[in-house]
């Protein structure tokens, strides 16, 4: 802890006078404990904060489940549930087992950590316990937005092996290579020189979670192919709207709680000073990071509500939902280093990035159920270029350590430097995560595990794989019978005189 007691039995005792030096002794004794107490303090405080963040992260899956069961069509509900449970549960195992040694297990190289294999010498000096818990809700979370991406359409068992491998290898990969102290790429890098003397700026993942998830889903949806129905005979969209609106609210709502503990979380801790006796500390730049997520999101929110009312004619819900994330993914790499003013222009950008990415989307005839591609990837991609613009060169020496003459944001004065970091870092996620991504979902392909049958995609996955639907439903180009009331009228009259009605 910065500012520590200190305490000289030899100066104390020229200030008691002569025979002092057992009082003196005692007095720095005493304040020995008391300076351990204010350590322990310390470490309590930033443990608690880590683990609370944790729990604010994990909550996000529950919004990734609401969100994605509105998204689908209601004879999907409970396949997309499931895979949802599964992100986390089979992410929890592999990262435990190797996904935290590749990410952070140091010392090791730059391209891979080759330590803690299991937690196996854990704690150390290098992390402890809350440091797992919350990098492994970062892992799950990756996994969780390509699910999105291949839905009501894709085997159970694919969703099992891809969601082991993302989690268990290719995420940690990247998340080593930029956020370990050891990567090739981080800021944080304590053996060698800094790429391009800064290293590449991605506080809470716009490229580490969300273009890796991105990506990921846009080669699976690639290879699987667009859903039966989604594009007629002449190319021409036809919208596979989600069931439940209300799902789709919830989810984003729940996801927008969470961030709370996304971006500003990832400062791992809050008992820091920057400046001894002043509100200057790392908890006014948690507030702040708290404030520059909210406006961005806020922003894009707006921005597509009117983007979309223009484009389209309609006030559309869902839409407005998926701007605000799109906002906020991109927000996350730069969210701790930028200005709140700046966090507005990210988000307005970060909304006609999605909106185009959309458009694309469908000119290429992509099917991504819940724009998880566009959205993560897209606006992840745009959140790294934005940091390398608006980067404030005081908060960068507050979190990455100060350095004179550190390169930040172009349109701040610093120069291009950080601006080839980011897109460094952009082409690496994509190289890397298409190579490893890529091919196994070819893979998977070439051996008929990826894609189900037409007749159990028509018949919807709740049914044919889940042994029954999630709740009563029908679907909009399904015809049912039902009782219908239709007005009363009078008929002309009868020979009798007495008038008949018609039913």
């Amino acid at each position: 802890m910065s500012g520590a007691l200190s305490c000289s039995a030899t100066d104390l005792a020229v200030l008691l006078g002569p025979n002092a030096t057992d009082a003196a002794n005692y007095i720095c004794g005493q304040l020995s404990t008391v300076n351990n107490k204010f350590t322990d303090v310390a470490f309590a405080v930033d443990n608690t904060y880590l683990l609370f963040s944790a729990y604010l992260v994990f909550s996000m899956q529950l919004g990734f489940a609401m969100l994605c069961a509105g998204s689908v069509r209601a004879k999907n509900t409970m396949n997309i549930m499931l895979t949802n449970v599964l992100d986390a549960a089979a992410g929890g195992l592999f990262y435990y087992l190797f996904g935290y040694a590749f990410a952070f297990g140091t010392p090791s190289n730059g391209f891979i950590g080759k330590h803690n294999f299991g937690l196996k010498d854990f704690p150390s000096d290098s992390g402890d316990y809350s440091n797992f818990l919350y990098q492994w809700a970062f892992a799950i979370a990756a996994a969780g937005i390509t699910s999105g991406s291949i839905a009501e359409r894709t085997q159970f068992v694919a969703y099992l092996i891809y969601s082991s491998f993302l989690t268990g290898f290719v995420y940690p990969v990247v998340s080593h290579w930029f956020w370990s102290v050891d990567g090739w790429a981080s800021p944080l890098r304590t053996d060698g020189d800094l790429l391009f003397s800064t290293g590449a700026i991605d506080f809470a993942g716009s490229g580490v979670v969300h273009m890796v998830g991105g990506i990921a889903g846009l080669w699976g949806a690639l290879i699987e192919g667009p859903r039966l129905g989604r594009f007629d005979n002449g190319g021409r969209a036809i919208a596979l709207r989600g069931h439940s609106a209300s799902l789709v609210v919830l989810g984003t709502f729940l996801l927008w709680f969470g961030w709370y503990g996304f971006n500003p979380g990832s400062f791992n801790k809050i008992l820091v000073t920057y400046e001894t006796g002043t509100v200057n500390g790392q908890w006014s730049a948690v507030g702040r990071t708290a404030v520059t997520t909210t406006l961005a999101g806020c922003t894009a929110a707006l921005t597509t509500l009117f983007g979309k009312r223009l484009l389209s004619g309609h006030w559309n819900v869902s839409d407005v939902c998926n701007g605000l994330l799109g906002g906020f993914a991109a927000i996350t790499g730069g969210c701790s280093v930028v200005e709140p003013w700046a966090a507005i222009i990210c988000g307005f950008v970060a909304a006609l990035v999605l909106i185009g990415c959309n458009k694309l989307a469908e000119k290429l005839k992509y099917d991504d159920p819940l724009e998880a591609a566009q959205l993560h990837g897209g606006c992840g991609a745009w959140g790294l270029i934005f940091t390398a613009l608006f980067a404030r060169e005081k908060y960068l020496n507050q979190i990455y350590g100060n350095k004179p003459g550190r390169p930040h944001g172009l349109f701040m004065g610093g120069g291009g430097k950080l601006l080839g970091a980011q897109l460094i870092q952009i082409l690496v996620i994509t190289g890397w995560v298409s190579a490893t991504m890529g091919t196994l979902f070819f893979i998977l392909k070439k051996m008929k595990l990826l894609r189900i049958s037409a007749e159990d995609e028509m018949a919807g996955m709740d049914m044919t794989r889940h042994g029954g639907f999630a709740y009563m439903y029908y679907d909009d180009d399904e015809s049912h019978k039902a009782i219908q009331l239709r007005k009363v009228e009078p008929r002309s009259p009868s020979p009798s005189g007495v008038p008949t009605a018609s039913v």
